[in-house]
């Protein structure tokens, strides 16, 4: 499966990576979580509002802590007065402007609504206002059962879970694993699961 990079072709590995999400202690509320590789090796780690200072706002970083993503709530009087939530996530040039990458509308009572379709659009041109979807979010994600899916395609990009052999581990859902498919952008995956924990209070929130 080919496809464009989203964020960095860095981020694109040519076969398949299952890495794993591990929440950052209860101490730090809304610290975020760590993504780390087989080997255990940090790959990424997403700040939470309790470490930004700032509400509805998430940065996804590398392994050496630099930002790749800025991910916020748009806000504003027509954002106030949606019945639908959009949340925004930015890259950043060489000279370390935002630039808009993807666009996620939340559902309606996310924390209720199971079957309610999470909708990607992607890059500035692709306006969430339009039909133009990239990605869609099929399952639950406090399951931890839900994938990205290419909307044109209809192929799984990404994968939430947990493993068998984890389950004693996740009474707490504070580990999980991510099965990234080929040729996608690994960075742009985890932009949109740092935003779902956000968008149903887990450990990105105050």
């Amino acid at each position: 499966m080919s496809m464009t990079p989203i964020v960095s072709k860095i981020y694109c590995s040519s076969s398949q990576v299952v890495l794993v999400i591990r929440r950052r202690p209860i101490v730090v509320n809304g610290g975020g979580f760590v993504v780390t590789d087989s080997s255990q090796r940090v790959v990424f780690r997403v700040d939470g509002c309790g470490i930004l200072g700032s509400k509805e706002e998430l940065i996804l970083r590398d392994a050496h802590g630099e930002a790749l993503l800025l991910v916020r709530r748009k806000g504003g009087i027509v954002e106030a007065l949606s019945i639908q939530k959009t949340w925004r996530g930015y890259s950043f040039d060489y000279e370390g402007a935002p630039k808009l990458v993807f666009s996620l509308k939340e559902p309606t009572n996310s924390c209720l609504a199971r079957n309610n379709l999470i909708r990607i659009s992607i890059g500035p041109k692709g306006a969430i206002c339009t039909k133009d979807w990239g990605f869609e979010i099929k399952g639950h994600f406090p399951d931890r059962d839900c994938s990205i899916v290419d909307s044109r395609t209809g192929n799984e990009v990404a994968q939430v879970g947990i493993k068998k052999e984890m389950d004693e581990l996740m009474a707490s859902k504070d580990l999980y694993h991510v099965v990234v498919k080929p040729g996608i952008d690994q960075a742009f995956v985890f932009g949109v699961i740092a935003t779902l924990d956000y968008i149903y209070g887990e450990s990105t929130r105050c």
